[in-house]
């Protein structure tokens, strides 16, 4: 009777520890499930923000890669379109030659006291040009020496000239009226504006008599008639 009970008691704490056993066995494998499926999702999570944030790095590089595409694009057009502007406007318009020039020389003194003398150049060539600044200009005296003339104190115009358009410029000077001159004006040596040929024209007959000396005569830049 005791071996009978011994056995029964021994086979309830066999069957206690087998539930004990496989209650821990679930716990365990209850864990491990949520960890795997937590690890997992977190997984899966951090993946999906690189990935997009990879994507917007890409894509944030990309736009600017376009942007920056743009704006060389928009700078080569408005580099073109300067361009063209500037030749719609005549910036790049070339300067008159001397031999597509009609030169010539003729006194227009305003009064006894002060001396002018105009010189008028006509486009004969057959396209518009710019006779913009100041010409080049030598008095040659009678005694052959040649003496180059000052500027005066202007700004330059611009002067455009078409086919058949005149511009002028003038040389000033005080007249001597004592008959004492120093001067003995025989030429004009007129070198247009950014040119390197140069015309003789005759000195005006007629015009005053220069007071003091060649450096007392000032030529002004050219301006058109019109």
């Amino acid at each position: 009777m005791k071996y009978t009970r011994s056995t029964a008691l021994a086979a309830i704490v066999v069957a206690a520890t087998l539930s004990l056993t496989a209650c821990d066995g679930d716990d365990v494998g209850t864990d491990s499930s949520s960890n795997s499926s937590s690890s997992s999702s977190s997984s899966s999570s951090d993946g999906g923000s690189k990935a997009e944030g990879g994507a917007n790095s890409e894509g944030g590089s990309g736009s600017d890669g376009s942007q920056a595409g743009n704006a060389k694009s928009g700078s080569g057009e408005g580099t073109g379109a300067a361009a063209s502007g500037a030749t719609e406007t005549g910036g790049e318009v070339a300067f008159c030659k001397t031999e597509d020039l009609a030169i010539d020389a003729t006194d227009a003194a305003p009064d006894a006291d002060s001396g002018r003398i105009d010189i008028a150049m006509i486009n004969r060539g057959s396209t518009t040009c710019s006779a913009t600044g100041f010409a080049g200009v030598n008095i040659k005296d009678a005694d052959t020496t040649s003496n180059p003339i000052e500027r005066g104190h202007a700004q330059p115009r611009v002067t455009i000239l078409k086919p058949g358009d005149a511009a002028v410029f003038n040389l000033a000077y005080s007249i001597d009226n004592t008959g004492e001159s120093l001067a003995s004006p025989t030429d004009i040596q007129v070198t247009p504006p950014n040119e390197t040929h140069t015309v003789s024209l005759k000195w005006p007959a007629g015009a005053g008599e220069i007071k003091g000396a060649y450096p007392d005569v000032e030529v002004y830049p050219t301006h058109t008639t019109k």
